[in-house]
């Protein structure tokens, strides 16, 4: 249903207007009425209306002025003006302007039926511009149909609540449940909830008017975020009073999102105001800083193998950032880094190793408290440590001779270099590196080679065996190209290298 409000100061007009629209069965709500200009500019700040009809001549404030100063509340607000014979030029211009349409007095059923058939059809499109601006940010597939008639800006207020970090054990993080809490807190104003595509935060649609008993809107954000933390749900708000046209909801979401992120603490909630972001301030620009500097320490240590130092670095750090209530990009950014660097020192690592540490860092931050993040902290250094210092352990020469001794003991099976990088849990071009090196040549050639030794083997010792089944016990695709590479390898076929043998 779309809401109407009248602003009409003669009674029988306001009557046969409110009769007429009733019988046109269209999904149109007579929502108020008002006798005067500015009666119905008071009901345009409190509520949201789609549709205006004014009449143009009114006391304290004509039609043209209520609908320039209810556009500069609502700008998509559609309005109709009423007017006489003799106001009709009058209302021509008008129409240029932000009018959409006019009705000559006495209003009559054919000119409203084809006034609002057009008002209705801008209104739904309108509707679909603004759900498919919605479906950007806001997952609808929890959202009952029922609700999404709530997804309307103009009228109301925006807030971003996001769930504090380390609270897994409070109140179950759902829609459901800040939808109870929040509708409880704004009562007769109500609100609607709906879940963002991020799943830590929720986006509320409050009325305008559920917030006018308060100073600012940071006074109404931060007693509704006291009031959620009473029910369990500890929440940080960014708020937003004005009201983006759907086709900027995306990127005024999106700025709203990141003043927040940049600034939620790991401990305290906040409540910020969205149509003010801060910009980075100098304190910032220190913090990033020192955190480099942090960084390098850890990462010395690393490539040093100072174990005990690293992991009571790790716990000091733990305990700062914990007494600070430092913010939680500050973490997130310097675990990003710290992985960063880990993956430079540990480039030679196998990639699966990698892809698992890397993720287990990602991870981190999921932690039900911050003390079993502080646990997963430590477990996550040990473990980078553990890795860099295995590889370190395995030398060059020793990997070549352990390489070798494996091959050499799988010359009846078809190994790849994935196979044996994955064995030793470095990369296949360490690998290659490797073989170069000790072996000058590649590690296909090399264990290649090795084969044709253990068939020339077979052939001296095994005078029983066929051609055909020395290519077989040693993985080769089929005979042809076994012959082929035996030749390659010894200068003979093997029919002729056999014959020599005897």
């Amino acid at each position: 249903m779309y809401r109407v409000l009248i602003a009409e100061d003669s009674k029988p007009i306001l009557r046969n207007i409110q009769s007429l629209l009733t019988s046109l069965e269209l999904p149109l709500e007579l929502a108020a009425k008002a006798a005067n200009g500015e009666e119905a500019l008071e009901l345009i700040r409190k509520q949201h209306f789609d549709l205006l009809l004014t009449d143009i001549r009114m006391p304290k404030m004509d039609g043209l002025t209520l609908i320039e100063q209810a556009k500069q509340l609502h700008p998509r607000l559609l309005a109709v003006l009423i007017s006489g014979y003799n106001d009709f030029e009058y209302t021509r211009k008008a129409i240029n302007l932000q009018v959409f349409d006019y009705l000559l007095k006495p209003v009559e059923r054919k000119q409203l039926a084809e006034v609002m058939g057009r008002a209705m059809e801008q209104l739904n499109g309108q509707g679909h511009e603004e759900l498919e601006s919605w479906k950007e940010i806001v997952d609808l597939r929890e959202v009952p149909d029922t609700d999404r008639k709530g997804l309307q800006l103009y009228g109301n207020n925006l807030l971003i609540l996001q769930k504090q970090p380390f609270t897994k054990g409070s109140t179950a993080w759902s829609r459901q449940a800040v939808q109870q809490y929040t509708a409880e807190f704004f009562k007769l104003h109500g609100c609607l909830v709906y879940p963002s595509w991020n799943p830590k935060q929720m986006l509320a649609v409050v009325p305008k008017a559920a917030m006018e008993g308060y100073g600012s809107l940071n006074e109404c954000a931060n007693k509704l975020r006291k009031h959620l933390e009473q029910h369990g749900l500890p929440v940080s708000i960014v708020g937003r009073s004005q009201s983006p046209e759907p086709g900027m909801l995306k990127a005024v979401y999106h700025q709203m999102s990141d003043l927040l992120q940049a600034r939620l603490r790991i401990k305290q909630s906040i409540v910020l105001d969205g149509d003010h972001a801060v910009p980075q301030s100098q304190s910032d620009s220190d913090q990033e800083s020192m955190e480099r500097e942090l960084l390098t320490s850890f990462t010395d240590m690393l490539r040093g193998y100072r174990k005990e130092q690293l992991l009571l670095k790790g716990k000091e750090q733990m305990s700062r950032w914990a007494e600070e209530d430092s913010r939680l990009a500050q973490l997130e950014r310097f675990i990003r880094m710290l992985t960063e660097a880990f993956m430079q020192a540990g480039a030679e690592l196998d990639t699966d190793i990698r892809i698992s540490m890397e993720h287990e860092a990602r991870h981190l931050l999921n932690a039900d408290s911050y003390e079993d993040f502080s646990i997963r902290f430590e477990a996550w250094l040990k473990q980078v440590f553990e890795q860099l210092q295995s590889l370190r352990r395995k030398s060059a020469e020793e990997l070549f001779r352990q390489i070798d001794q494996y091959t050499r003991g799988n010359l009846y099976s078809q190994l790849s270099i994935t196979d044996v990088a994955r064995k030793f849990h470095v990369s296949p071009s360490y690998v290659s590196r490797i073989m170069k090196r000790y072996a000058e040549s590649s590690f296909v050639q090399y264990y290649t080679r090795l084969k044709i030794t253990e068939a020339c083997r077979l052939m001296a010792d095994r005078s029983d065996m066929k051609v055909k089944e020395i290519s077989d016990a040693l993985s080769f695709s089929d005979q042809h190209y076994f012959s082929k590479v035996f030749k390659e390898y010894t200068g003979l076929c093997p029919t002729d290298y056999r014959e020599k043998q005897v």
